[in-house]
């Protein structure tokens, strides 16, 4: 294993949420610099102002470039893009709020591909206010995919002990089981292979969720959509001898990837994959963009308007985005 520790570009977010609160407090962890070099992407003076509420003892240096980073614990660097008024509050919708949250991701999607960060991390934005600056996204992973040029993008949520990859995420629940075919799911499951066994699981055990309750149950319930449209797909990832399960009964496979008979679970639509791994509790859960050219992780909470300013949001979130994104980063060592 190289010594090498990826340099993680950390972008700021919604500035009205708290997204710079939880930066300030995670960049106070040792382990944070232990395992990689943090780089914000951001407005120095939110985060001083964000330091100040949460009580942090960091100082942030504003700098343009990474090559001007020190990556020194106690000192927060940060390429400064100055979008944010001093006056702006926290906790309301800001369309210059949206509108910066999308100049940081556009920033750091340049610099990966200038080769001076190896990883993305995603503090929250707010979908309002991002459509108010003027950037019709559904969310963050279908603006990375834009801003990369890539066609196809899969979401992975990863909790304690339960891993789930989404075949389709921010669209209708009608919308979803039109557009879910076999060709999608095949490549949904090779994504979330191609991540686990990157991140060091030889042989990952996949489970895969049906679209309708009990899977089907052998066409007792939905019009064949398991059999039209998942299951030609693990039969063909089965022969290339990996193991892949399903469709399998939603509400029981869950249960059983939480006892460890499965290190990924693949979900058919949005709810389905999100509800389970929000009851384990946002402040644990991580959010992975599979596909793009680059390792993107993300908090798995918003913008949390209602505590924004307050000093009191839960960085626990971000520390494992953190963590899995120099796991999965780009080693150039």
């Amino acid at each position: 294993m190289s010594d090498y520790l990826p340099i993680i570009g950390i972008t700021m977010g919604d500035a009205s949420g708290v997204g710079p609160e939880v930066i300030m407090k995670s960049l106070a962890h040792a382990s944070v610099y232990a395992q990689s070099r943090p780089l914000v992407i951001g407005d120095a003076r939110r985060l001083e102002l964000a330091g100040k509420l949460v009580g942090s003892p960091l100082a942030v240096r504003a700098i343009d470039n990474p090559a001007q980073a020190q990556y020194a614990q106690g000192t927060v660097d940060c390429i400064d893009l100055g979008l944010i008024p001093a006056d702006l509050p926290f906790g309301k919708l800001s369309p210059v709020a949206g509108d910066a949250a999308f100049r940081y991701i556009e920033r750091a999607v340049a610099l990966t591909q200038q080769d001076q960060i190896d990883a993305i991390c995603t503090a929250p934005l707010n979908k309002e206010a991002l459509h108010a600056g003027g950037h019709k996204f559904p969310g963050h992973t279908e603006m990375l995919a834009h801003l990369t040029g890539t066609p196809e993008v899969s979401m992975m949520l990863v909790a304690p002990n339960l891993r789930v990859i989404h075949v389709t995420t921010h669209i209708g629940l009608l919308h979803a089981i039109r557009k879910i075919d076999t060709g999608l799911v095949q490549r949904t499951i090779e994504r979330g292979h191609e991540t686990l066994v990157r991140a060091g699981i030889a042989e990952p055990r996949i489970g895969v969720c049906g679209i309708n309750p009990h899977a089907g149950e052998n066409g007792l319930f939905g019009c064949g959509e398991e059999e039209e449209k998942i299951i030609p797909a693990v039969l063909a990832l089965r022969e290339r001898g990996w193991n892949v399960e399903g469709p399998l009964p939603a509400d029981t496979l869950f249960f059983r990837a939480g006892r460890g008979d499965f290190d990924l679970v693949v979900a058919m639509y949005h709810d389905q994959g999100h509800g389970p791994v929000k009851v384990l509790g946002l402040e644990a859960g991580v959010n992975i963009t599979v596909g793009l050219p680059v390792i993107r992780t993300s908090v798995d909470h918003g913008t949390a308007f209602d505590i924004a300013g307050k000093g009191i949001a839960d960085e626990r979130s971000l520390l494992e985005a953190l963590r899995q994104g120099a796991e999965l980063a780009t080693r150039r060592g």
